[in-house]
């Protein structure tokens, strides 16, 4: 059963390769194990996972969304203001 274990910093690895289709199966099965004992990283997994499809990486597509100039320059005028 020690072949299957992981660290966290392991299956946080193993998720982010798992987003891009690089992960093997065992690698796979190794971090479904370590989420039966570890609710933070399947938490992870969870968030990574919605975060790749709202950002439209999942299908293999290079988009990523970015703010234009204006919007920085509103967001940096907005964020001066809320330390005020």
């Amino acid at each position: 059963m020690s072949k299957f274990k992981l660290t966290c910093d392991e299956a946080t690895t193993i998720c982010d390769k798992s987003q891009y289709g690089k992960a093997t199966i065992v690698e796979i099965i190794k971090l479904r194990f370590h989420f039966l004992g570890c609710k933070i990283c399947a938490l992870y997994t969870k968030q990574n996972t919605i975060l790749s499809r709202l950002l439209n990486l999942n299908k293999g597509g290079t988009t990523i969304c970015s703010m234009t100039e204006e919007e920085k320059a509103l967001m940096r005028k907005n964020m001066e203001n809320f330390k005020e």
